[in-house]
């Protein structure tokens, strides 16, 4: 069963898993399970998703029950009027807060303004060794970014240095390997924590929080974090 986050007569809104795929692409063909369709047997309704998430992103998904709600929300997240917030662990020690404004090639290779702003809330350095160093440093942080690029958050932390650990593609594949051999650990470490938005229909500011998924929450167990 997918964890329900909100629900009325217009939206609804889920706790995203780790590597569950929002629907069927034919870039991810071994995929047997997609949130649309769990979701959609779940509460026996018609539901289509207003934004995306990476594959391998966990947290808020939000869903409309009915077009006219759908093409509303879409024009929001368009519109940069949807507020954004994540949470991601990264290698090293990250500065206390910082602004990312690089712009991303899409497919085709057409340059897209792109903008994250991120603060850091916690570090921890291991006394385990890592290649030269004789502990690991990671740090915890909240980003918000104010555009929607394809992989946003895992290319901007990515160049400036402090990659989101579990992210195969963009990220530091020593450190994956040193998390899979480690602590068994192949959850890529970003989750989206927050969304706000105006209601389509009752015009309220919807504020929706999810907490994090549990390997998540054995990575901030491991490096003594709460929040």
């Amino acid at each position: 069963m997918l964890e329900i986050v909100y629900q009325d007569d217009h939206l609804i809104a889920i706790n995203k898993p780790h590597g569950l795929l929002v629907h069927r692409s034919s870039i991810a063909n071994d995929a047997k399970e997609f949130a649309l369709q769990l979701l959609r047997d779940q509460v026996n309704r018609h539901v289509s998703p207003v934004h995306r998430l990476d594959r391998k992103t966990g947290g808020l998904l939000l869903f409309a029950f009915e077009k006219d709600v759908e093409i509303a929300m879409h024009q929001q997240f368009q519109n940069g009027e949807v507020q954004k917030k994540y949470l991601a662990v990264l290698r090293g020690y990250a500065p206390d807060n910082g602004e990312i404004d690089y712009p991303l090639a899409k497919e085709n290779g057409t340059m897209q303004e792109a903008f994250t702003a991120y603060v850091t809330l916690k570090r921890a350095e291991l006394d385990v060794a890592f290649g030269k160093h004789p502990t690991s440093r990671y740090s915890l942080v909240e980003a918000t970014p104010t555009t929607g690029r394809m992989h946003q958050l895992r290319r901007h932390f990515a160049h400036i240095f402090y990659p989101i650990i579990g992210d195969r593609k963009h990220g530091c594949n020593k450190q994956n390997k040193f998390f899979k051999e480690e602590w068994e650990m192949t959850t890529m470490l970003l989750h989206a924590s927050e969304l706000i938005f105006t209601h389509p229909v009752t015009k309220e500011q919807i504020q929706l929080k999810a907490g994090v998924q549990d390997e998540f929450q054995r990575t901030m167990d491991l490096m003594g974090w709460s929040l």
